[in-house]
């Protein structure tokens, strides 16, 4: 057994897997900042541990909620895998002990950014995959993300909730809405308004001012590819 497996024991025995090949933990470990100078960075794994991690993430919730239509299931998913939740899950497990980084990186915090969490916990995910096949990546995923699949049941969050999670995780401004007029009679108003984050804007319109900020966030963040 290589001296980095015995060294990331505490981890495998979260993992829930023995590697047969000790080289892809490894490699899933190891920040770009190390490229080159450690062998491979995670970033092919996490390529791939994206994409694994979206078909457990999406079958699973098939299964356990088989009355939501696919809009349900679409946000639902983005909730889960979202980086503010990758981040918070590596952390949960200790990951961010385990990431190797340049030292620049790490004095600059490195092994906290959750951009940095995320991606090396997607990138552990195809390790799993590739070492032990997807059985073995299901069984993790799912242990992972078990306490919070109940969470998110009927309270998917609102456009609104969700643009603004994704500008700030995008380093982004704030959303802006504005009204950009209102017709139809006194009784049954109907508004337009617009939002905008950085140079990105959408319209959106409904029967009240909320209605209509909703759609428009909705709008804005289908622009971006994470609401269907």
């Amino acid at each position: 057994m290589s001296a980095a497996i015995t060294a990331s024991e505490p981890l495998l025995a979260v993992l829930g897997h023995r590697f047969n090949d000790a080289a892809l933990l490894d490699e899933a470990l190891t920040h770009p900042s190390l490229s080159g100078r450690q062998g491979r960075d995670y970033d092919r794994l996490e390529f791939v541990g994206d994409r694994v991690l979206g078909v457990i993430v999406a079958d699973e919730l098939l299964s356990r909620f088989p009355q939501a239509d696919a809009g349900a299931l679409a946000r639902r998913l983005n909730a889960l895998v979202r980086e503010e939740m990758l981040a918070a899950l590596a952390q949960g497990i200790g990951l961010d002990t385990h990431i190797r980084l340049a030292r620049g990186e790490r004095d600059t915090g490195g092994a906290t950014k959750p951009a940095i969490l995320a991606d090396a916990l997607e990138a552990v995910i195809a390790a799993l995959f590739r070492d032990g096949g997807f059985d073995v990546a299901r069984r993790f995923v799912v242990g992972l993300l078990e306490p919070h699949f109940g969470a998110i049941e009927g309270a998917a969050k609102d456009a609104k909730t969700v643009l603004q999670e994704w500008a700030a995780a995008s380093a982004k401004p704030a959303p802006v809405y504005e009204v950009a007029g209102q017709d139809g009679p006194p009784h049954a108003p109907h508004f337009h308004v617009t939002v905008t984050v950085g140079d990105l804007v959408a319209p959106g319109a409904g029967g009240s001012k909320r209605v209509a900020q909703q759609n428009a966030a909705a709008a804005l963040l289908r622009q971006v590819g994470v609401w269907t």
